[in-house]
């Protein structure tokens, strides 16, 4: 059959409209893969820290190997991007304890949500409070920043008499990792014996410590060793 001058545009038409569509699915699948091994990784790393092998990740998200390095060429890049959320959160939290009229109570609030965040988010702690060598890349400089910020509020808490004056950074670093190690049954149980930790904390930097209530304890499990012997 002879085939008309404008078959040969409408057949090309059909083909690219064709490949298109397949372009459009295939990068479709490539977000779905990128949101997916995100939400893995940053579930893993918080429930287990920074250990869990990228096989392992790739086997939850239930894509290969490959596709993880794909999205993300090292580890250190994976655990970066997926706690880029948290860390801008703390860069907030701490930019908000610098606005506030009073240093003391800026402090404290920046004390309260600091460890709130870290207590909902273990993989992020340890990233935070650790030199984790290959995320220096972003994560290990937005992280720093943060960290100037909150030498400055200390500095200026000082200033104010409330806060100890042989208080440093490292002291709150070792209260985040304290903190980090809550255990509780859920979510809402570790933030509300963190905040209790909190308050203890920050009753114990404090110049000249006033009694003031806690916050209600919560119900941990804990486990006794039995004695040798």
């Amino acid at each position: 059959m002879r085939r008309t001058v404008t078959e040969h545009p409408v057949r090309l038409i059909k083909v690219r409209a064709v490949t298109a569509q397949v372009i459009t699915k295939l990068r479709s699948d490539a977000r779905d893969n990128r949101v997916r091994i995100l939400a893995v990784a940053r579930a893993a790393f918080a429930a287990e820290g920074l250990d869990v092998p990228i096989r392992e990740i790739a086997r939850r998200a239930q894509v290969g190997v490959a596709t993880v390095y794909r999205h993300f060429p090292t580890k250190e890049a994976l655990f970066a991007e997926a706690f880029a959320e948290p860390m801008a959160t703390c860069s907030a939290v701490v930019e908000e304890g610098l606005k506030a009229a009073d240093p003391w109570r800026g402090f404290c609030l920046v004390i309260e949500k600091l460890m709130e965040v870290h207590a909902l988010d273990r993989g992020f702690s340890r990233a935070f409070t650790s030199r984790l060598p290959a995320a220096a890349d972003y994560f290990t400089a937005d992280r720093d920043r943060t960290l100037r910020l909150l030498l400055e509020l200390i500095r200026r808490a000082r200033r104010t008499g409330e806060l100890r004056a042989d208080f440093v950074l490292e002291d709150l670093v070792v209260a985040l990792m304290a903190n980090e190690g809550i255990r509780a049954e859920s979510p809402g149980m570790r933030v509300a014996a963190s905040r209790r930790f909190a308050a203890l904390m920050i009753q114990s930097f404090r110049a000249n410590p006033v009694a003031a209530p806690l916050p209600p304890a919560v119900r941990l499990p804990l486990s006794a060793r039995r004695s040798a012997g």
